[in-house]
C-alpha cells in the first residue's frame, strides 16, 4: 500500500488481519527509507507499528483520545492520520514535527516531548468527559521507561483511587533511550514471563463460584484461596494493588492478541492496564540488535549497512569532552560520583560507568530524584556530578532550589544541550536554564568558549567547595581547538577580553562568541572598533570589569543563545541600575519571548535574528545613539 495516500484511519475498520500485516510491512519500509534521509526516532516507531494500527482500528480517533507519552513513537500515528506525504520534511524547518502537535492534526490530542505526562493528562480528560456526560475512551500509551517517572506513578495512584474509566496501554520494549533500570523494571520483567494473568484469574473465579456457599466462612475461605493463588501465579500484582485491572502480557506484534485484549479492555469498568510487549526497532536488524540506545534517535544512515552518515569531524562532542574529563579526574578524586536520569549514552558516560561501576548511577527517568540524590551525596562530602540535559533540568527545578541551593551543597551540574538543539524542537530547546537558575542564591553558572576552556571549567567545578556549580554546554561537537595537557582552575566570576575595542563592548559566552568575533572583524572594515568579552561566568558576573566598562561610558551589547527575559542581558541591566549607571547604553540580543520550533540551528538563529549579520546591523544602530548622547 502507498501509505502517502492515507487520509485518516477509518480505512482500517474494514481491513483483514492479513491486509494489516502487509500494511505493517509497508509502514516499516516507509519509515526505514524516509528516516534514512531525515534522521529521527526510528527504534521506538518500528516497535509500535502493529500496536498503533490496532489502536486506530479498535478505537475511533479523534473522538476517542490516544495520548502518546514522550511522543517520539508517534510517527506511525502520524502516517495513519494522513501525514505520510509530509515525511520528507520531518523535524526540518517549517516541516512535520517529530512529536505530537495539536496544531498539526485533530488526532494529536496531547503534546509531548518530556516523558511521564500522559497519565495525568488522561486523568484530566477522563474527569472532563464524566462531567460533560460523554462516552469517549481515554487511552494513554506509555513506555516502561516513562512509567518510572515520578509523575506517572503519582497519576497511577490517583487514577486507581478514583476508579475512572481509562485504558492505559503500557508499551513494554524493555528500553527507553537506554536500557531501563529500577525495581519497577524488574516487576515488569517478572510479569513478562508470568503468562496470561487475567485469563487464569477469571477461570479461577468461575471455579470458586461453583463451590456451594455453605455459610460465610466457606465464602471467605474461597476469597483467601483466590488471593493466594493470584500471588502464586503472578510474581507481581503491582497494578492490581493500585486499583487497575491488569491485562497481559500481550504480544504487541500479534494482531489477534492485540484485538482480543483491546476489545476486552473496552468492556471493563474502571481503570485498565494493558501490558503490551514490543520489540524496539522491529523489522530493521541494526535497530533490533541495538542494546544501548544508539538507534533510539539517529541522524541519516545507510539502509543497507546501518552506518550513520555523519560529517567527518575530528573535534570531540561536548558531552564526551565533559564526561571524559570528569572520568580522568575521578581516577585520583574518590569523591566523584556520576549520576544520570536515563541518559548514560547521550551524556557519554559509558566510559565512566565501565571504569567506575560503583560510582555511576543511572536512576532512570527521575530527574527530581537524581537531583536530591546528588544533594544527599554532597552532605556526606562526596562530589556528585549530575549529567542532565537543560530541558530535563526544568523538571527538577524545585529540587535545585530547595534541596541543593538552599543548603548550599557541592553539587556539580553538567547542563548538556544548552541552547538551541534543532530538530527535536520546542520541547527540547535548552534556552531557559539561565533564566531559571540565575536568580537562585548560592549557585555558580558558567559556559566555556571552546573545549579547552571547557575542560578547565570541569576541573574548576570539581575543585570548587563553596556550593553548587553548573557548567552549561551545547549539543554537538566542539571547535577542534588544542587541549592543554595540564588542567587549571579558572577564578570564579572572571571574564576575559578576547578583542579590544573603543566604540562598543559585546558581552557574550559559549556558542555566540564566534559570531561576535566575526561581527567585530566586519565592523572594523567600517572603522567601528568592537571590544569582545568572553563573559564565561554568567553568575557571578565580573563586577570589576563591568564597573570599568560603565565608567568608560562605552555602549554595551549582550548576546546569548537563551531567553532574554531573566537572562544574562537582564543581569547586566540590573547591575547598571543597582550601581547608578542610569545613562548607560545597553542593548540585548537573544531568544525572543516565544517557543522556538524545530529546524536546523542555523535556520532557527536566522529566524530569530541571532546571526553575524544581525549583530553587525544592531551595532550600527547603537553607535549613533552613543554619538547623539555625546
Amino acid at each position: 500500500m502507498d501509505v502517502t495516500t492515507i487520509k485518516n484511519p477509518r480505512f482500517l475498520k474494514s481491513m483483514s488481519t492479513k491486509e494489516l500485516i502487509q500494511l505493517s510491512a509497508d509502514i516499516r519500509q516507509f519509515l526505514i527509507e524516509k528516516l534514512s534521509k531525515t534522521g529521527g526516532h526510528i527504534g521506538p516507531n518500528l516497535g509500535v507499528v502493529e500496536l498503533t494500527i490496532a489502536l486506530h482500528k479498535v478505537f475511533d480517533s479523534p473522538k476517542d483520545k490516544l495520548l502518546w507519552d514522550v511522543g517520539h513513537q508517534s510517527y506511525v500515528h502520524k502516517i495513519l492520520t494522513g501525514r505520510a506525504c509530509e515525511f520528507d520534511t520531518l523535524r526540518q524547518y517549517k516541516g512535520l514535527c517529530g512529536f505530537p502537535k495539536r496544531s498539526e492534526s485533530e488526532h494529536d490530542v496531547w503534546e509531548t516531548g518530556h516523558s511521564s505526562t500522559s497519565l495525568s493528562a488522561a486523568m484530566g480528560m477522563a474527569i472532563a468527559r464524566d462531567l460533560k456526560g460523554t462516552n469517549e475512551y481515554i487511552v494513554p500509551i506509555i513506555g516502561d521507561g516513562a512509567l518510572t517517572g515520578g509523575m506517572a506513578l503519582e497519576a497511577l495512584n490517583h487514577i486507581g483511587h478514583e476508579k475512572k474509566d481509562i485504558i492505559v496501554v503500557l508499551n513494554d520494549n524493555e528500553m527507553s533511550i537506554a536500557p531501563n533500570v529500577g525495581a519497577l523494571h524488574n516487576v515488569l520483567g517478572r510479569l513478562r514471563t508470568a503468562g496470561k494473568y487475567q485469563w487464569v484469574k477469571d477461570e479461577l473465579e468461575l471455579l470458586l463460584k461453583k463451590i456451594p456457599a455453605v455459610g460465610g466462612k466457606l465464602a471467605a475461605t474461597a476469597e483467601r484461596i483466590k488471593d493466594s493463588l493470584k500471588y502464586l501465579l503472578v510474581s507481581g500484582v503491582f497494578f492490581e494493588e493500585l486499583g487497575f485491572t491488569y491485562l497481559g502480557p500481550v504480544d504487541g506484534h500479534d494482531f489477534d492478541d492485540l484485538f482480543e485484549n483491546l476489545h476486552y479492555a473496552k468492556k471493563i469498568k474502571g481503570p485498565v492496564l494493558l501490558h503490551v510487549i514490543t520489540k524496539k526497532g522491529k523489522g530493521y536488524r541494526p535497530a533490533e540488535n541495538d542494546k544501548v540506545g544508539t538507534w533510539h534517535g539517529t541522524g541519516p544512515y545507510k539502509i543497507e549497512t546501518g552506518d550513520f552518515l555523519k560529517p567527518v569531524d575530528t573535534a570531540p562532542s561536548w558531552s564526551e569532552l565533559i564526561s571524559e574529563t570528569v572520568r580522568k579526574l575521578a581516577r585520583t578524586d574518590k569523591r566523584i560520583v556520576s549520576i544520570t536520569p536515563a541518559m548514560p549514552v547521550g551524556s557519554k558516560l559509558e566510559g565512566f560507568a565501565s571504569e567506575f561501576p560503583d560510582r555511576m548511577y543511572d536512576v532512570g527517568i527521575a530527574e527530581q530524584h537524581a537531583t536530591t540524590l546528588a544533594a544527599g551525596l554532597a552532605t556526606q562530602g562526596m562530589k556528585p556530578f549530575l549529567a542532565i540535559y537543560s530541558t530535563f533540568l526544568q523538571r527538577a527545578y524545585d529540587q535545585v532550589v530547595h534541596d541543593v541551593c538552599r543548603q548550599n551543597l557541592n553539587v556539580f551540574f553538567a547542563i548538556d544541550r544548552a541552547g538551541l538543539v534543532g530538530a527535536d524542537g520546542e520541547t527540547h530547546q535548552g534556552v531557559f536554564d539561565i533564566a531559571f537558575l540565575r536568580h537562585v542564591p548560592n549557585i555558580v553558572l558558567m559556559m566555556p568558549k571552546d573545549e579547552n576552556e571547557g575542560q578547565h571549567m570541569v576541573y574548576t567545578a570539581i575543585q570548587y567547595d563553596d556550593g553548587p556549580i553548573a557548567l552549561r554546554f551545547p549539543r554537538g561537537n566542539g571547535l577542534g581547538v588544542k587541549l592543554d595537557e595540564e588542567l587549571k582552575q579558572i577564578p570564579i566570576g572572571t571574564w576575559e577580553v578576547l578583542r579590544d575595542g573603543r566604540d562598543i563592548a559585546v558581552l557574550t559566552f559559549g556558542t555566540t562568541i564566534p559570531m561576535a568575533l566575526e561581527a567585530a572583524e566586519k565592523l572594523a572594515k567600517d572603522n567601528i572598533s568592537v571590544k569582545v568579552i568572553n563573559a564565561r561566568f554568567i553568575k557571578p558576573m565580573d563586577e570589576a570589569m563591568l564597573h570599568e566598562l560603565f565608567r568608560s561610558n562605552i555602549p554595551i551589547l549582550t548576546i546569548e543563545e537563551a531567553v532574554l527575559q531573566g537572562g544574562f542581558g537582564s543581569a547586566v541591566l540590573e547591575f547598571a541600575h543597582d550601581h547608578g549607571y542610569h545613562q548607560a547604553i545597553i542593548d540585548r540580543m537573544g531568544i525572543p519571548d516565544r517557543f522556538i520550533e524545530h529546524g536546523s540551528v542555523k535556520e532557527l538563529l536566522k529566524e530569530i535574528g541571532l546571526t553575524t549579520a544581525h549583530v553587525v546591523e544592531r551595532v550600527k544602530t547603537i553607535i549613533p545613539r552613543k554619538q547623539k548622547r555625546a
